[in-house]
């Protein structure tokens, strides 16, 4: 049986060790950007491509309130449009 060096095992052994340690915290940075991304994609008020934006929705919003209140007080004065 060869004979083997101790600083060739302590070598190889903390490489191994680095190699374990690097791939965990890859891992972790992997799923912390997965969760901000999932963060980002819940935030109420900001626009989403498939919904517009909420400023938008809040104008159409009021220029329809506008129009029934015009409507109503036609219909309070009696012009009925």
């Amino acid at each position: 049986m060869p004979f083997v060096d101790p600083v060739t095992v302590f070598a190889v052994t903390a490489l191994v060790g680095l190699l374990v340690v690097t791939a965990g915290l890859l891992r972790a940075w992997l799923a912390w950007v997965a969760l901000k991304e999932r963060e980002l994609e819940r935030r109420p008020g900001q626009p989403s491509p498939e919904r517009g934006s909420p400023e938008g929705a809040a104008r159409i919003e009021l220029a329809d309130l506008r129009e029934r209140i015009r409507k109503l007080e036609a219909i309070a004065d009696g012009l009925d449009h």
